[in-house]
């Protein structure tokens, strides 16, 4: 029998942590996704320190529209506070989500927002 939907989540988020690794210059930038709202922190790995945290349940967000337009506002959010920390580049960490709807709109709005990955 074949894994269940979390054990494969689990699997591909160790797949993933294995290559990408954040810096001080080239924070990682993480989503997590749960049913209702979205979050997304800039983390430096080396330190264990948490950089900034954006997610859909800030005040500063604007949480008018469906899911991936909330999820887009994160994305731009995060990338105006990685831009205020003097990052410019970050590594992206789907955190074992597939690369399409909200995680793909955080990606999205974070690029538009200036930040390069």
């Amino acid at each position: 029998m074949g894994l269940s939907k979390t054990e494969r989540k689990l699997r591909i988020r160790r797949r993933i942590r294995k290559v990408s690794l954040g810096t001080e210059a080239r924070p990682r930038l993480s989503v997590f996704r749960s049913n209702k709202e979205i979050y997304a922190q800039l983390i430096d790995d080396n330190k264990g320190v948490t950089l900034a945290a954006a997610s859909s349940r800030d005040k500063d967000v604007d949480s008018k529209g469906t899911k991936s337009e909330i999820a887009t506002n994160v994305g731009k959010a995060i990338a105006e506070k990685a831009l205020k920390l003097g990052v410019e580049a970050v590594a992206f960490d789907r955190g074992g989500n597939l690369y399409h709807g909200r995680v793909k709109s955080l990606a999205e709005g974070a690029r538009e927002a200036g930040l390069k990955f």
